[in-house]
């Protein structure tokens, strides 16, 4: 049985612990409050944008620009977003055992990684497959430059033909217990499903065809792209967040039970002395 210095020690120890967990938990409840207003402030706009290149495809000739064109997919990137640090629950978990799913599913293709994120990086690393990109430590002060990094690496192995198709991991944001893993084509752009196609109505362009979607098709991947990246960030606060309160309970359950473990063993020890003193002044 343990003594009484050695539970005072291990309770001194949860309570510490308990405090970093209960300073982490806020910490991301601040963060997931930033990332939250990023996120729904930008979710219009990715839609609708969405929503316009979509129909604009449904509408021109594949031909038009080399985004749009569909090639047999023999060669695949993946594009995976993972967070830079743990202490967030299965987050990470979850994104690579399902990157890992849709590798094993397309195993029979010349398959390529664009790791986003240290966690998946340093996962990877050690995996026989090509990393072509890499990008981490980029969501403690995640900017739009980061966006266009990875849009500009992604565009240019598209158009230059050395992949024929780029897939998109990560995690929705759904709300703070719960998180949705995507799997989305970026590119080609896929186009518009519409009920009667016959009924498309026809654009006219000004300027010419070629030039507006040359200056809104590579906009439209940084736009997915970028929401990928906040729905991610609020995804993985969201999970810090409740992991770090869970935490922060099973260490005061920890530390109740020490205390009645202890108290336990001093109650046991003073009623042996007692015990002994009147076995003393008896036996006199």
């Amino acid at each position: 049985m343990p003594s009484t210095i050695d539970l005072r020690r291990r309770i001194r120890s949860v309570g510490n612990i308990r405090q970093i967990t209960r300073a982490m938990k806020m910490v991301a409840a601040a963060r997931l409050r930033r990332s939250q207003e990023r996120m729904f402030q930008f979710r219009p706009y990715s839609d609708k944008m969405l929503e316009v290149l979509q129909s604009l495809a449904a509408r021109t000739r594949p031909e038009e620009h080399p985004l749009l064109a569909k090639r047999e997919e023999k060669r695949i990137c993946l594009l995976i977003i993972t967070a830079d640090k743990g202490l967030c629950g299965s987050f990470n978990n979850n994104i690579i055992k399902k990157a890992t799913s849709f590798l094993k599913e397309y195993q029979d293709r010349d398959l390529s990684l664009f790791p986003v994120g240290r966690k998946c990086t340093a996962y990877f690393k050690r995996r026989p497959y090509p990393i072509r990109h890499q990008i981490i430590d980029l969501f403690h002060k995640l900017s739009y430059d980061h966006t266009v990094y990875i849009s500009k690496q992604i565009v240019r192995d598209y158009t230059e033909q050395t992949v024929d198709a780029i897939y998109l991991v990560y995690n929705e944001f759904k709300n703070i217990l719960q998180h949705r893993l995507m799997v989305k084509k970026l590119l080609p752009i896929e186009k518009l499903v519409a009920e009667e196609e016959s009924g498309l109505t026809e654009y006219i362009y000004e300027p010419q065809e070629k030039e507006i979607f040359s200056a809104l098709l590579p906009r439209h991947i940084e736009v997915q792209v970028h929401r990928a990246l906040l729905e991610s960030g609020a995804a993985e606060n969201g999970a810090r967040m409740s992991a770090m309160e869970s935490a922060t309970n099973n260490s005061t359950d920890l530390m109740e039970s020490l205390t009645l473990i202890m108290n336990k063993i001093r109650q046991a020890a003073i009623t042996k002395e007692i015990i002994e003193v009147v076995s003393g002044s008896e036996a006199q």
